[in-house]
């Protein structure tokens, strides 16, 4: 079975190899059933190996095959949130380190809790943010956790407003911007809640070239209100839309396995005020399981 499995590891790197280069050394290497290891993940942050298992502990065969050279790391998906990876193999990772996408540095923490500093699933959608920069724009990004996306923005010459209910997040997000040559005093921070800032925002006829609204399936704000993606999502486009200048859009993610594209479309469009039409962007290439991520550019017609 170890031998198997080492095959297995071996050819889901191999697939990989494309996407490793002098930019970009954070992907993922291996997708669960789509590599033939059903219920798990592995992910290299600049060498750092973590594995993720949707329930009990990783299958040895794989934590054989990924050996103890590099920092190699665990965490369970169904783990407390403020739960961190635990250290299986290998010397420790060192913290914080710098992990590189497309070139952009960013901090990465396997002390930080449940999420590591960067969502890899979004790595196209950052890159494809950046190429529609261009400077004079503004861009507000919602949810922003550390910033990734605005970062994107910011190297492509856009001048961001970064929104999270996280001071943490948010200096973390500040350390990202240095990290890449950014100064932070050239952007604006919120700590607070989305909903409320979009109103804020637009009572102060603020206006933005671009929203991105990537929230979590399910949020609490500080007053105790509930988020849903599945029957909140076109609120919040519709606020979000209340802030976007003329000609400019709107990129609409969820992660709810509970909702498919067409789905998702509909409940967009349904709570905007006038036609718009959507590009729907794939997931990248080293995510080769359930396409569970919904990606939506949106924009009038």
């Amino acid at each position: 079975m170890p031998n198997h499995a080492r095959a297995r590891l071996e050819a889901a790197i191999a697939r990989r190899a494309p996407l490793l280069t002098a930019g970009t050394d954070a992907v993922r290497l291996v997708d669960g059933a789509g590599d033939g290891f059903p219920g798990h993940q592995v992910e290299t942050f600049a060498g750092r190996l973590l594995v993720s298992t949707s329930r009990g502990a990783p299958d040895s065969g794989l934590i054989d095959a990924l050996g103890d050279n590099a920092p190699l790391y665990a965490k369970r998906l169904d783990q407390h949130q403020k739960d961190s990876p635990l250290h299986l193999a290998g010397p420790a990772a060192g913290e914080p380190f710098e992990a590189l996408e497309n070139g952009m540095r960013f901090e990465i923490s396997f002390q930080s809790g449940y999420s590591q500093g960067i969502f890899l699933d979004q790595r196209d959608n950052r890159a494809e943010l950046r190429r529609r920069m261009r400077p004079g724009l503004k861009v507000l990004n919602t949810f922003a956790y550390t910033g990734a996306f605005s970062v994107a923005a910011a190297l492509g010459g856009a001048e961001t407003t970064t929104l999270d209910l996280s001071q943490v997040y948010l200096d973390w997000a500040k350390r990202n911007f240095s990290r890449n040559g950014l100064d932070p005093a050239a952007h604006h921070f919120c700590k607070g809640d989305t909903f409320h800032w979009l109103r804020r925002f637009a009572k102060q006829g603020r206006a933005f070239d671009a929203v991105v609204l990537d929230p979590p399936t399910f949020s609490r704000d500080e007053k105790g209100k509930v988020f849903r993606v599945e029957k909140d999502f076109g609120h919040l486009a519709a606020l979000a839309w209340d802030v976007l200048a003329p000609g400019g859009f709107l990129l609409c993610c969820t992660n709810f396995r509970g909702t498919d594209e067409r789905s998702f479309e509909r409940q967009i469009a349904s709570a905007l005020p006038r036609p718009v039409r959507f590009r729907h962007a794939p997931m990248p290439a080293d995510f080769t399981d359930e396409p569970y991520l919904q990606s939506a550019w949106v924009e009038a017609r």
